[in-house]
Protein backbone atom coordinates (compact mmCIF):
# COMPACT_ATOMS: atom_id res chain seq x y z
CA UNK A 1 0.00 0.00 0.00
CA UNK A 2 1.46 3.37 -1.07
CA UNK A 3 1.38 6.30 1.62
CA UNK A 4 1.46 9.77 -0.56
CA UNK A 5 2.24 13.08 0.06
CA UNK A 6 -2.07 13.73 0.10
CA UNK A 7 -1.96 11.30 2.81
CA UNK A 8 0.79 12.64 5.25
CA UNK A 9 -0.17 15.94 4.64
CA UNK A 10 -4.17 15.12 6.00
CA UNK A 11 -2.27 13.05 8.68
CA UNK A 12 0.20 15.65 9.81
CA UNK A 13 -3.07 18.48 9.64
CA UNK A 14 -5.20 16.06 12.47
CA UNK A 15 -1.42 15.73 14.19
CA UNK A 16 -1.32 12.22 13.59
CA UNK A 17 1.71 10.18 14.08
CA UNK A 18 1.62 8.68 10.92
CA UNK A 19 2.20 11.83 9.15
CA UNK A 20 4.94 13.09 10.99
CA UNK A 21 6.82 9.75 10.64
CA UNK A 22 6.34 9.60 6.74
CA UNK A 23 7.12 14.04 7.23
CA UNK A 24 10.41 13.23 9.28
CA UNK A 25 11.95 10.87 7.17
CA UNK A 26 10.88 12.20 3.97
CA UNK A 27 11.68 15.72 4.32
CA UNK A 28 13.96 16.47 6.85
CA UNK A 29 16.56 16.33 4.35
CA UNK A 30 14.63 18.66 2.84
CA UNK A 31 14.83 21.18 5.70
CA UNK A 32 18.53 20.10 6.73
CA UNK A 33 19.54 21.75 3.28
CA UNK A 34 16.84 24.63 2.83
CA UNK A 35 18.49 25.48 6.27
CA UNK A 36 21.84 25.28 5.36
CA UNK A 37 21.85 27.55 2.34
CA UNK A 38 19.65 30.31 4.10
CA UNK A 39 22.01 30.76 6.68
CA UNK A 40 18.77 28.98 9.43
CA UNK A 41 19.28 26.87 12.57
CA UNK A 42 17.94 23.74 11.42
CA UNK A 43 16.47 22.75 14.90
CA UNK A 44 14.69 25.42 15.04
CA UNK A 45 13.53 25.21 11.47
CA UNK A 46 12.27 21.72 12.52
CA UNK A 47 10.39 22.67 15.73
CA UNK A 48 8.74 25.50 13.97
CA UNK A 49 7.44 23.60 11.29
CA UNK A 50 6.37 20.62 13.47
CA UNK A 51 3.10 22.36 14.10
CA UNK A 52 0.21 20.88 11.79
CA UNK A 53 -1.22 24.51 11.52
CA UNK A 54 1.66 25.92 10.04
CA UNK A 55 1.34 27.26 5.84
CA UNK A 56 2.93 24.05 4.23
CA UNK A 57 0.14 21.62 5.45
CA UNK A 58 -2.79 24.16 4.86
CA UNK A 59 -2.93 23.29 0.89
CA UNK A 60 -2.76 20.55 -1.39
CA UNK A 61 -2.27 22.57 -4.94
CA UNK A 62 -1.14 22.22 -7.13
CA UNK A 63 1.09 19.35 -6.33
CA UNK A 64 1.55 18.76 -2.88
CA UNK A 65 5.19 17.81 -2.64
CA UNK A 66 6.75 20.81 -4.21
CA UNK A 67 3.52 23.32 -2.27
CA UNK A 68 4.77 21.79 0.82
CA UNK A 69 8.67 22.58 0.63
CA UNK A 70 8.11 25.93 -1.20
CA UNK A 71 5.90 27.00 1.80
CA UNK A 72 8.88 25.32 4.15
CA UNK A 73 11.01 27.16 2.21
CA UNK A 74 9.30 30.71 2.86
CA UNK A 75 9.51 29.82 6.74
CA UNK A 76 12.78 28.75 6.98
CA UNK A 77 13.91 32.20 4.79
CA UNK A 78 11.77 34.24 7.27
CA UNK A 79 12.90 32.77 10.49
CA UNK A 80 16.89 33.26 9.58
CA UNK A 81 18.82 35.45 11.18
CA UNK A 82 18.11 39.15 9.56
CA UNK A 83 21.64 40.14 8.28
CA UNK A 84 22.04 44.14 7.67
CA UNK A 85 23.35 45.08 4.67
CA UNK A 86 26.07 47.93 4.34
CA UNK A 87 24.30 49.60 1.22
CA UNK A 88 20.11 49.01 1.56
CA UNK A 89 18.95 48.21 -1.86
CA UNK A 90 14.98 48.20 -2.04
CA UNK A 91 12.84 46.52 -5.10
CA UNK A 92 11.55 49.57 -6.47
CA UNK A 93 15.22 50.51 -7.33
CA UNK A 94 15.60 47.05 -8.11
CA UNK A 95 12.75 46.95 -10.50
CA UNK A 96 13.95 50.18 -12.08
CA UNK A 97 17.09 49.09 -12.79
CA UNK A 98 16.55 46.24 -14.49
CA UNK A 99 12.99 47.41 -16.32
CA UNK A 100 15.02 46.54 -19.70
CA UNK A 101 16.19 43.29 -19.43
CA UNK A 102 14.24 40.40 -20.71
CA UNK A 103 12.33 37.85 -17.86
CA UNK A 104 14.64 35.17 -18.22
CA UNK A 105 17.08 37.38 -17.53
CA UNK A 106 15.92 39.18 -14.56
CA UNK A 107 15.01 35.08 -13.30
CA UNK A 108 18.93 34.91 -14.05
CA UNK A 109 20.10 38.08 -11.87
CA UNK A 110 17.67 37.65 -8.96
CA UNK A 111 18.87 33.87 -8.47
CA UNK A 112 21.31 35.96 -6.83
CA UNK A 113 18.94 37.24 -4.21
CA UNK A 114 18.89 33.47 -3.07
CA UNK A 115 22.48 32.81 -2.60
CA UNK A 116 22.64 30.69 -6.16
CA UNK A 117 26.00 30.57 -7.88
CA UNK A 118 26.17 30.81 -11.78
CA UNK A 119 25.90 27.87 -12.26
CA UNK A 120 23.48 26.46 -10.00
CA UNK A 121 21.72 28.76 -11.36
CA UNK A 122 22.37 27.92 -14.99
CA UNK A 123 20.99 24.17 -14.09
CA UNK A 124 17.60 25.64 -12.53
CA UNK A 125 17.17 27.87 -15.35
CA UNK A 126 18.62 25.55 -18.56
CA UNK A 127 20.81 27.86 -19.74
CA UNK A 128 24.72 27.99 -19.91
CA UNK A 129 26.79 29.03 -16.77
CA UNK A 130 28.61 31.77 -18.64
CA UNK A 131 25.09 33.17 -19.86
CA UNK A 132 24.31 33.98 -16.21
CA UNK A 133 27.73 35.26 -15.25
CA UNK A 134 27.08 37.92 -18.57
CA UNK A 135 23.85 38.46 -17.55
CA UNK A 136 24.66 39.31 -13.48
CA UNK A 137 27.73 41.77 -15.23
CA UNK A 138 24.90 43.42 -17.22
CA UNK A 139 22.32 43.46 -13.98
CA UNK A 140 24.77 45.03 -11.92
CA UNK A 141 26.28 47.46 -14.11
CA UNK A 142 22.04 48.52 -14.43
CA UNK A 143 21.98 49.00 -10.56
CA UNK A 144 25.43 50.94 -10.34
CA UNK A 145 23.57 53.20 -12.05
CA UNK A 146 20.39 53.76 -9.87
CA UNK A 147 22.30 53.68 -7.09
CA UNK A 148 24.74 56.63 -4.78
CA UNK A 149 26.81 53.58 -3.86
CA UNK A 150 27.57 50.49 -5.01
CA UNK A 151 29.78 47.06 -4.52
CA UNK A 152 29.99 44.24 -6.57
CA UNK A 153 26.66 41.51 -4.99
CA UNK A 154 24.59 44.12 -4.10
CA UNK A 155 21.69 42.01 -5.05
CA UNK A 156 22.97 39.00 -3.01
CA UNK A 157 23.85 41.57 0.17
CA UNK A 158 19.92 42.47 -0.01
CA UNK A 159 18.67 38.93 -0.63
CA UNK A 160 16.74 38.31 2.46
CA UNK A 161 15.00 41.48 2.62
CA UNK A 162 14.06 41.76 -1.75
CA UNK A 163 13.15 38.20 -1.41
CA UNK A 164 10.65 39.26 1.60
CA UNK A 165 9.61 42.20 -0.34
CA UNK A 166 8.50 40.65 -3.21
CA UNK A 167 6.71 37.43 -1.39
CA UNK A 168 4.56 40.65 -0.24
CA UNK A 169 3.98 42.16 -3.41
CA UNK A 170 1.22 40.17 -4.91
CA UNK A 171 -1.32 41.58 -6.97
CA UNK A 172 -4.78 39.83 -7.84
CA UNK A 173 -3.25 39.22 -11.69
CA UNK A 174 -0.50 37.65 -10.29
CA UNK A 175 -0.17 33.74 -11.34
CA UNK A 176 -0.38 30.64 -9.26
CA UNK A 177 2.38 28.19 -8.49
CA UNK A 178 0.70 25.62 -10.62
CA UNK A 179 1.47 28.24 -13.79
CA UNK A 180 5.08 28.18 -13.34
CA UNK A 181 5.45 24.16 -12.18
CA UNK A 182 3.39 23.70 -16.26
CA UNK A 183 6.62 25.78 -18.00
CA UNK A 184 9.33 24.51 -16.02
CA UNK A 185 7.97 20.63 -16.39
CA UNK A 186 7.17 21.43 -20.24
CA UNK A 187 3.18 21.28 -20.34
CA UNK A 188 2.39 24.75 -21.13
CA UNK A 189 1.99 25.96 -24.54
CA UNK A 190 3.76 28.68 -26.96
CA UNK A 191 0.91 30.93 -26.48
CA UNK A 192 0.41 30.24 -22.76
CA UNK A 193 3.96 31.02 -22.29
CA UNK A 194 3.78 34.49 -24.56
CA UNK A 195 0.30 35.51 -21.93
CA UNK A 196 2.90 34.30 -19.11
CA UNK A 197 5.79 36.28 -19.90
CA UNK A 198 3.35 39.63 -20.58
CA UNK A 199 2.24 39.62 -17.08
CA UNK A 200 5.96 38.09 -15.52
CA UNK A 201 8.52 40.63 -17.02
CA UNK A 202 6.72 43.15 -15.25
CA UNK A 203 6.13 41.48 -12.03
CA UNK A 204 8.85 40.86 -9.34
CA UNK A 205 6.53 39.04 -6.83
CA UNK A 206 6.03 36.04 -9.84
CA UNK A 207 9.77 36.42 -11.13
CA UNK A 208 10.25 35.71 -7.30
CA UNK A 209 7.69 32.94 -7.27
CA UNK A 210 8.55 31.07 -10.93
CA UNK A 211 12.41 31.49 -9.06
CA UNK A 212 11.05 29.82 -5.91
CA UNK A 213 9.29 26.84 -7.71
CA UNK A 214 12.82 26.29 -9.94
CA UNK A 215 14.53 26.16 -6.66
CA UNK A 216 12.25 23.57 -5.24
CA UNK A 217 12.63 21.31 -8.25
CA UNK A 218 16.59 21.27 -7.55
CA UNK A 219 16.17 21.09 -3.69
CA UNK A 220 14.37 17.93 -4.17
CA UNK A 221 16.50 16.30 -7.04
CA UNK A 222 17.92 13.55 -5.63
CA UNK A 223 17.59 14.00 -2.20
CA UNK A 224 17.42 10.41 -0.55
CA UNK A 225 14.65 9.29 2.80
CA UNK A 226 16.54 9.16 6.62
CA UNK A 227 17.29 5.87 7.54
CA UNK A 228 15.60 4.30 10.20
CA UNK A 229 18.79 4.82 12.42
CA UNK A 230 19.13 8.63 11.20
CA UNK A 231 14.94 9.22 11.58
CA UNK A 232 15.08 7.89 15.35
CA UNK A 233 16.77 11.00 17.22
CA UNK A 234 14.69 13.40 14.97
CA UNK A 235 11.34 11.08 16.22
CA UNK A 236 12.63 11.37 19.81
CA UNK A 237 13.06 14.82 20.08
CA UNK A 238 9.82 16.20 18.68
CA UNK A 239 7.84 13.85 20.95
CA UNK A 240 6.79 11.10 17.87
CA UNK A 241 6.23 7.56 18.32
CA UNK A 242 6.24 4.84 15.46
CA UNK A 243 2.61 4.09 15.07
CA UNK A 244 2.42 0.17 15.66
CA UNK A 245 0.43 -1.53 12.51
CA UNK A 246 -2.14 -3.76 13.26
CA UNK A 247 -1.34 -7.13 13.24
CA UNK A 248 -2.73 -8.23 9.99
CA UNK A 249 -0.57 -5.95 8.12
CA UNK A 250 2.65 -7.12 9.80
Amino acid sequence: MIYTCYEMIRDCRADKAEGWVYFISNYVPVIRKLAAHYGADFESALVMLRNPQSSPFQSMEPAPERWLVAEMRQQIVAAAAPSTAEIPLDLETVAAALETLTTVEKQAAWFQTMRFAPRPTAEALRMAASTVEKIRERADELIRGKVDCWRPGLLAANGRALGLEAAKAATKACLPAKTFLDVLDGRSTWRGREEIEQHVGACWHCIDHFCRMAEVIEVLRGLQPLSESEAAPIKKKLGIETPKRPFWKR
